[in-house]
């Protein structure tokens, strides 16, 4: 066997080995959503790159927001709050009964705990962390809120 016959072989092996990382690849592609409460920051990756860091609130005193890690089960483009008010939640994404990622209009309270329980984004980003999960699938998204 010459020089040539390990040549093809370790080309099939390559080649094979890239098909497997491609496949591997799609089937793993995730968001990852982390939320620290302590800095009041979101942030984000697909496929295990960064994607974006940003400003939220989550509950201010009295209120909870809950901290653990959870996969989303429903996202509406527009969700009206039944418990508050009938307040908007644009770009809502649930991840535990009534509590969701979502846009809001009190952009000037992210950074600080301003909900009742909800993790607010600015509206843009809402809207484009929403788009991510609707791309990736629920399925394929992770949502990890701590201290």
């Amino acid at each position: 066997m010459g020089t040539g016959f390990f040549r093809k072989i370790a080309s099939v092996a390559a080649a094979g080995f890239l098909g497997l990382f491609i496949m591997a690849s799609a089937a793993q592609a995730k968001v990852a959503v982390r939320i620290d409460i302590s800095s009041q920051t979101m942030s984000v990756s697909v496929n295990g790159w960064p994607y974006a860091t940003w400003r939220v609130s989550t509950a201010r005193r009295g209120y909870w927001t809950p901290r653990g890690s959870y996969r989303p089960f429903m996202l509406k483009r527009m969700h009206y709050s039944s418990k508050y008010d009938n307040s908007p939640m644009p770009h809502s994404i649930f991840f535990k009964g009534g509590y969701a990622i979502h846009g809001t209009g009190y952009v000037r309270s992210l950074g600080r705990p301003a909900s009742h329980g909800c993790i607010r984004l600015a509206p843009g980003n809402a809207a484009r962390l929403f788009s991510l999960v609707q791309r990736y699938g629920k399925g394929s998204t992770r949502i990890v809120i701590t201290n």
